[in-house]
C-alpha cells in the first residue's frame, strides 16, 4: 500500500493595504522561534524583525522556516499595513522606528 502524506492547509491573511511595498533581503534568526506540532520552526508573515520594540527594522513578508537555522527573509520597509491583521500588535516604539510604514 502507498504512502500517502496528510494534506496540510495554509491560512494567509493579507495585512497589506496597498500593493505597493519596498522589501529587502533580511536573515531571520532561528533564537527564540519555538517549535509548532510537526516539530517545524515557522516565523510568521507580519513579524515585526528583530524585535518589536525600538530596534525594529520591518515587518516580515512571508512566512519563514527556521528550523535548521537562520534563514534568508524579505522584509518589508516601506508599505501600507493592517495593523489589526498583525500576528501581534506593534509596540509604540515598533510604530515609531518603522517610520516609512503607514498603519491603518
Amino acid at each position: 500500500m502507498p504512502y500517502v502524506k496528510p494534506v496540510v492547509t495554509a491560512n494567509r491573511i493579507n495585512f497589506l493595504a496597498s500593493s505597493k511595498v519596498q522589501a529587502f533581503t533580511y536573515q531571520v534568526s532561528a533564537a527564540g522561534v519555538a517549535a509548532d506540532s510537526n516539530g517545524r520552526k515557522i516565523v510568521k508573515a507580519g513579524t515585526i524583525l528583530p524585535a518589536n520594540d525600538a530596534t525594529a527594522q520591518g515587518i516580515l513578508y512571508t512566512d519563514v522556516d527556521v528550523t535548521n537555522g537562520p534563514q534568508p527573509g524579505s522584509l518589508i520597509v516601506e508599505a501600507y499595513v493592517l495593523q489589526a491583521r498583525l500576528p501581534v500588535a506593534p509596540a509604540a516604539e515598533a510604530k515609531d522606528a518603522l517610520s516609512k510604514i503607514t498603519f491603518r
